[in-house]
């Protein structure tokens, strides 16, 4: 197959055609400073007091329940030396990413679900992070937040196309990558892997991003790459949109294979993702979904295993 036939070429000129983008000055100069670890809270703090709008996010963001401190911080620098400089960078880029992304009419597709299921994701990948003793868990979190930020710009893009394989996917019974490798070639992993490069983003985060539906590669090598594992184990997590959580029996199995002894059951995993979930969902103004991580897990539980050939995820 030619190069300027394949299915490759075929996704970088939907991306082309869709014209995306770039990210906010701010956001870029945050990511340039995080390049340099000699930068502290006071050069991150520049360019984010230059945005008005970023800088009442930051500080939206530090003080709310999540964070829990005692006292208002109203200091952007300040900010950034309580929770960190990783932190506040991979806030203003989720910030950034999701204020560019379209909001397609296109079938079943839902902005807001996307938006619920992307931060619980995040919050997932980060307790996994931990929990597989990653030092620095704020990789996976930003990570499985944009691990479907191509959706939406694909829907928009083609939207016949999405409308059918979103229907294909049956209420998750299929898996959206799945049909997408099928019917284009191609899956909005690799879309989002070359949107985070078009950015600039650092090659080893756009890997993160583009390789979360390749759970059965990570989980053959949980010790080499556990960043990858965690991300793609949030791809498993359920959807808003979906009646049932299709991949519990793959989630739970996966979890527990490298669930170190002592650590949380999965069941209890979840429901620290939910409350975290309250806590931070103001913040991202993103509403809670109507049933929570737990009740997925209880009401699956409930009704035994479940096939495992298929993800719940619209954009898994």
């Amino acid at each position: 197959m030619s190069t300027t036939n394949s299915p490759s070429a075929g996704l970088k000129k939907v991306l082309v055609g869709a014209q995306l983008s770039a990210l906010p000055q701010s956001a870029i100069r945050l990511l340039e400073l995080s390049q340099d670890p000699s930068n502290g809270p006071g050069d991150f703090a520049v360019p984010i007091e230059s945005d008005p709008g970023l800088a009442g996010q930051v500080l939206r963001f530090v003080n709310s329940s999540y964070f829990g401190f005692s006292r208002e911080i109203s200091s952007v620098k300040l900010a950034i030396t309580l929770v960190g400089i990783r932190t506040i960078k991979n806030f203003a880029l989720w910030s950034a990413v999701f204020s560019l992304m379209p909001n397609p009419k296109c079938g079943p597709f839902d902005l807001k679900s996307l938006w619920q299921d992307s931060l619980r994701r995040a919050l997932f990948a980060r307790a996994m992070s931990r929990l597989l003793g990653i030092k620095d868990c704020e990789e996976a979190f930003a990570a499985a937040l944009l691990q479907d930020m191509a959706v939406p710009l694909l829907a928009k893009e083609m939207p016949q196309a999405y409308a059918k394989l979103f229907d294909a996917r049956a209420n998750g019974k299929q898996r959206l990558s799945d049909i997408e490798r099928q019917v284009l070639g191609w899956t909005h992993a690799e879309a989002a892997g070359m949107m985070s490069r078009q950015w600039n983003l650092p090659d080893s985060f756009s890997v993160l991003i583009e390789s979360h539906t390749d759970i059965d590669r990570w989980m053959a090598q949980p010790d080499a790459s556990p960043e990858h594992l965690a991300v793609a184990l949030s791809a498993l997590l359920p959807t808003t949109g979906d009646p049932s959580w299709t991949e519990h029996a793959r989630f739970e199995s996966s979890f527990e294979k490298v669930r170190p002894v002592g650590a949380p059951s999965a069941r209890e995993v979840l429901a620290q993702i939910d409350q975290e979930f309250a806590d931070f969902a103001p913040v991202l103004k993103v509403a809670t979904p109507s049933k929570s991580l737990v009740n997925c897990y209880d009401e699956t539980a409930g009704h035994g295993a479940v096939s495992s050939g298929a993800a719940a995820d619209v954009a898994g």
